[in-house]
C-alpha cells in the first residue's frame, strides 16, 4: 500500500536540505507526486544531487501559493530557530502551510494548515509535529531580517548591503530611499548598488543573512568553447536566467557576484572571467570552471571596469580563450590576475 502522501507536492528551498541529504531521505520516506525547487543556489545544489525534480525561479510563497495541490515547505535553517522563523515568514504569505524544518526535524503546521498532512509526515518521518501561528503584523516601509548571526552578510535582492551586528536586522524604505535602523552595519558602496537598480519594495523584496550555500561546487564538464558571453553585473542571482545553451562563458561584475557565478558554472562547465577589487563577503566557497580568469582591478572600482568591458569587448566569440587573451590586453596595466585556470 503507498504511502497517504503520494498526492503530495513537496516545495524544497534552499541548497542545504540537498547538501545533507534530507531531500532525498524524505522522498523516499513520503513518495511525493512532485518535487518543485525554489532558490537560486538550490538550484545547484539539486543539479549536483541527481534526483528528478523541477527547478523553478520564483520565490517559495509564490511557488506554494499556486498549487491546488497538497503541499508541504522543506527547509533546512542554518539554525533550527533561524528555520522556524523563515517558515513563520513564508506562512505570513499564506493561508496555512505544512512546513518540513530538517534542522530541528519539526513539522511545523501554520496558521491552521492542512492538519492531516502534517500528521501524516510527522508520522512517516518521526519528526515532532508543532502547530504555531505567524505573526502577521508589518509596520509599513519596515522589513525585519530576523535569525542573523552577527558578523555575517545581509543581502537585499541579492546584493550584500552590510553586516549583521544583532539577531534581528531592521530596514526602513523612506523618502527615496532605504536605511539601517538597527543590527547592521552598512556597506554603503552595496546600498548605492541596491538603490541604483532601484528603490525596492522592501517589504516584498528578498532579503536573507549569512552564506548562500556551505557546501563547495561539484566540477562539471566543461561547456563549448564558442558563442555568447552573458554579462552579470552585481546580481548573481539572476544567472540561470542568462545562462543558454549557447553560452560559453560569463562577464561576472563584483567580488560576491564572481564568487556565485563561478560557484554555479563550476558544476555546468562555464568559465567566467571575473571582475574584483576586493570587498568580497564570503558568501559561498569558491568553485570556478576550467578556463576561468579573475582580475582585480588596480585603481577604481570594479563596476566602470566591468562595465567597459561589457561596451568595448564583443560579446560574441568563437573562442573563449581568445576572446579571454584579448581583454586581458586592453585592461593590460589597470588590473592584475588573481586567478587564471586556463590551463587546466
Amino acid at each position: 500500500m503507498n504511502p497517504p502522501t503520494t498526492d503530495l507536492v513537496m516545495v524544497v528551498h534552499g541548497p542545504e536540505a540537498f547538501d545533507a541529504g534530507d531531500v532525498g531521505r524524505l522522498i523516499a520516506l513520503l513518495s511525493p507526486r512532485r518535487v518543485l525547487v525554489a532558490g537560486v543556489m538550490a538550484r545547484t545544489a539539486a543539479e549536483e544531487s541527481g534526483l528528478s525534480v523541477v527547478c523553478t525561479d520564483k520565490r517559495p510563497s509564490t511557488v506554494l501559493g499556486s498549487l491546488s495541490e497538497r503541499a508541504c515547505l522543506v527547509n533546512r535553517g542554518k539554525t533550527p530557530e533561524s528555520g522556524r522563523i523563515f517558515g513563520e515568514l513564508v506562512a505570513g504569505r499564506l493561508e496555512g502551510l505544512v512546513h518540513v524544518e530538517t534542522s530541528s526535524g519539526t513539522v511545523y503546521c501554520w496558521n491552521r494548515g492542512d492538519g492531516t498532512l502534517a500528521e501524516e509526515i510527522a508520522r512517516l518521518t518521526g519528526y515532532a509535529l508543532v502547530r504555531a501561528e505567524s505573526d502577521g503584523a508589518r509596520r509599513e516601509g519596515v522589513r525585519e531580517i530576523r535569525g542573523c548571526l552577527p558578523g555575517e552578510a545581509v543581502f537585499v535582492n541579492g546584493i550584500v548591503i552590510g553586516t549583521a551586528t544583532a539577531e534581528t536586522v531592521v530596514l526602513a524604505s523612506e523618502n527615496g530611499t532605504l536605511r539601517a535602523v538597527s543590527g547592521l552595519d552598512p556597506k554603503p558602496h552595496g546600498l548605492e548598488k541596491l538603490l541604483r537598480a532601484g528603490i525596492p519594495e522592501i517589504r516584498k523584496a528578498w532579503c536573507k543573512s549569512g552564506a548562500v550555500r556551505s557546501a563547495p561546487p561539484r566540477q562539471g564538464e566543461r561547456g563549448r568553447r564558442g558563442g555568447r558571453i552573458a554579462v552579470i553585473d552585481h546580481c548573481g542571482h539572476t544567472l540561470y536566467g542568462e545562462i543558454g545553451e549557447e553560452v560559453c562563458g560569463v562577464l561576472a561584475i563584483g567580488d560576491d557576484t564572481t564568487a556565485v557565478c563561478g560557484h554555479i558554472c563550476s558544476h555546468s562547465g562555464i568559465p567566467i572571467f571575473g571582475v574584483v577589487d576586493g570587498d568580497a563577503d564570503a558568501i559561498v566557497q569558491p568553485g570556478y570552471a576550467p578556463g576561468s580568469v579573475v582580475v582585480e582591478v588596480l585603481d577604481g572600482r570594479d563596476d566602470d571596469v566591468g562595465r567597459e568591458i561589457a561596451a568595448v569587448r564583443s560579446l560574441e566569440t568563437d573562442s573563449w580563450e581568445e576572446w579571454v587573451e584579448e581583454t586581458l590586453r586592453v585592461l593590460a596595466g589597470r588590473v592584475r590576475v588573481v586567478l587564471d585556470l586556463r590551463g587546466e
